[in-house]
């Protein structure tokens, strides 16, 4: 595992990455809107946001997209970090280069109480980029929320509170599969769902062995027991509504535009194996090679900002 700091232009110095060679590309490039960002007002840290026209923005971000392209491994996925009133062209660019754009909606903060002309701007977009049809995934996990938390648990046995899992297949999902049509049966009932069991016979019966099986009262369709002293929480979404700026956490702020570790954590962890190597092309205060670091991953950090450069050797050291 290794983390390289370099300083330069993001559409220079990705020039000498492998083909190939990258898992994950996360990319945090100015957002283009208009504002000069620093750190506090005692201080020059920061960077100008603004550019003359979108044709000059687009010969910032295109060149970068396409050396991203060209290093990622098959299966390998771009996440780009863009605000919500900024996405339209950046999405363009995404979509021109890759087969697949899924946007994923960060709400990054509550509702504003200083806005008085428009609505309060608290969400981001973040763009997942891949060429491949089934791109690396590894399954993350968002709180339950406390509705689902206090309804869904109603049921108990002996191991403890659970909800009720599918595993069979509705009218509009029913499976092709031919060998996911058989009859089970259980406690002397016969069980054959019309459209198909989400499980082999296999896997079902290894369920039943363990006592991890609902079986209705009258008629209706067997459940996995899903118990909640087990649950990591839910399924993540396209809306991640629980991880919170660096504002109203406990981080401290070394960059104007940083972003919490907790999102990188997620990002990389969703695309990435250890071991893997990520790429941040503009990588700011490094928060990307922090979270890599965590997750035994290597990183390749790029700024052309010496003092982003000077931060990411000192956190990153």
């Amino acid at each position: 595992m290794s983390i390289k700091i370099l300083h330069g232009d993001a559409r220079e110095s990705t020039k000498d990455i492998d083909t190939g060679s990258i898992a994950l590309v996360y990319l945090d490039p100015p957002f283009n809107t208009g504002k000069e960002y620093r750190l506090d007002t005692e201080t020059d840290l920061g960077f100008d946001d603004i550019f003359s026209t979108d044709q000059e923005y687009t010969k910032l971000i295109e060149p970068v997209l396409l050396e991203s392209k060209r290093v990622l491994k098959e299966g390998g996925s771009l996440f780009f970090h863009i605000s919500a009133e900024k996405m339209l062209l950046p999405h363009a660019l995404c979509a021109k280069y890759f087969k697949k754009v899924q946007p994923i909606f960060w709400n990054r903060s509550r509702s504003k109480n200083n806005t008085k002309n428009k609505l309060g701007s608290v969400v981001d977009v973040i763009l997942w980029c891949s060429d491949s049809k089934k791109p690396k995934y590894n399954m993350v996990y968002q709180p339950l929320d406390s509705y689902y938390s206090e309804n869904s648990y109603k049921n108990q046995d002996e191991r403890g509170n659970y909800a009720l899992g599918h595993i069979v297949y509705s009218r509009t999902q029913k499976t092709k599969r031919e060998d996911r049509y058989y009859t089970f049966t259980i406690e002397g009932r016969d069980f054959r769902p019309e459209y198909g069991w989400r499980v082999n016979e296999e896997e079902l019966n290894r369920l039943v062995e363990d006592n991890r099986i609902h079986v209705p009262r009258a008629r209706g369709n067997l459940y996995r027991k899903i118990y909640k002293h087990e649950s990591k929480g839910k399924p993540a979404t396209n809306l991640w509504n629980d991880l919170h700026s660096i504002a109203m956490g406990g981080e401290s702020r070394e960059y104007p535009t940083q972003k919490p570790v907790s999102l990188l954590e997620r990002i990389i962890t969703m695309g990435t194996d250890a071991g893997d190597t990520i790429l941040d092309p503009m990588a700011g205060a490094g928060t990307a090679g922090v979270a890599a670091q965590r997750l035994g991953r290597s990183a390749i950090l790029i700024d052309d900002n010496p003092e982003a450069v000077e931060i990411m050797s000192r956190t990153l050291s």
